[in-house]
């Protein structure tokens, strides 16, 4: 009875530690890979799997697949109705089976080209909103068979997955639309600006390129990104006079707009860690730049891509004002 009670307690924590990765982890596969081990761990069994399902729901792709042969099946996909777990996606019903080899619906060829050997396992259907998300299934007991108190705990883990995929699917929604407004607000600076139609659209996109092919973390690239939508929103605040005063300038100048730009933004949690690279990005390796005269590594990697695509920007656009004064002097 003892050891009973001590195995609920830690099936309840284990569950209480998903639930909270769900508040707080912006990877969903983070989320879902920690599900897949819990379900293992829970139910005493050798591998899992998370399939998903594709946009027009014919087919199911391995999200997750632990285990030492896992990683031979992130290629391969299932179409919704065959094998065990393709039932399962169709019918929306879960299935125990405790000996595949005896069930006629079991895909042996995932079998094959993973050379893992499945004797049971059990599959729960994801769902959200009535709307398919794919399956899960645990792999070969290795106490006993599957059972119905089995089929709860990965009921629940399937709850928990659908949650964090649903989830996840509504935060990238929130990024987009969030996304989009800021490039409009880009194209209402940009308005007061002339000659510099798309100029921040563009570097923003092509600062956030650099930073990924340097590597660095998708949140820090969503903040170059963002750096680079709102450098030059300072220039809002030249016809401002009341803004200005309240800063103490009187005679406003260009070397000014960086740190105009972090003013209008301060105080706003989600740009915090896009304000140095705003600030700073008019600085130079030679620690001729301005505003703060900063050289070298002391120059905020952000603030030195974005530089860097401001020159490109420049060039361009020098470019592009030649072509027009060609073309008109032609005329």
């Amino acid at each position: 009875m003892k050891t009973n009670l001590s195995e609920e307690a830690l099936t309840a924590l284990d569950l209480m530690s998903i639930a909270a990765s769900l508040n707080s982890a912006i990877d969903v596969d983070f989320v879902l890979k920690k599900i897949g081990q819990a379900a293992e761990k829970m139910l005493d069994s050798e591998a899992s799997a998370i399939m998903l399902a594709t946009k027009d729901r014919r087919h199911l792709y391995f999200k997750v697949a632990s285990g030492e042969k896992g990683k031979a099946l992130e290629t391969l996909t299932l179409p919704v109705g065959k094998g065990i777990g393709g039932h399962v996606a169709k019918t929306r019903e879960t299935a125990v089976v405790n000996d595949v080899k005896a069930d006629p619906r079991f895909a042996s060829e995932f079998d094959a080209a993973s050379g893992f050997t499945t004797r049971s396992l059990v599959c729960v259907p994801m769902s959200s909103r009535g709307e398919l998300i794919g399956v899960i299934e645990v792999l070969n007991r290795r106490s006993g068979p599957f059972g119905p108190e089995h089929v709860e705990l990965l009921t629940k883990l399937a709850a928990f997955a659908a949650a964090a995929i649903d989830n996840a699917k509504t935060s990238n929604e929130q990024k987009n639309y969030f996304s989009h407004s800021l490039e409009l607000l880009a194209v209402a600076t940009e308005a007061t600006m002339p000659g510099m139609g798309g100029h921040t659209t563009r570097a923003a996109k092509l600062a956030r390129a650099i930073g990924r092919t340097l590597g660095i973390e998708e949140y820090e690239a969503r903040m170059l990104y963002y750096a680079g939508l709102l450098h030059d929103i300072g220039y809002i605040a030249f016809n401002n006079p009341e803004f200005l005063c309240d800063l103490g300038i009187q005679k406003v100048s260009e070397e000014q707009h960086p740190f105009l730009s972090t003013k209008m933004l301060d105080g706003i949690a989600m740009f915090e860690d896009a304000l140095p690279v705003i600030l700073h990005h008019h600085e130079r390796w030679d620690g001729k730049g301005y505003p703060d005269k900063l050289s070298g590594e002391a120059i905020p990697l952000g603030a030195r891509i974005l530089n860097l695509v401001e020159n490109v920007e420049e060039i361009r656009m020098i470019g592009l004002r030649g072509a027009e004064l060609y073309k008109k002097a032609l005329q």
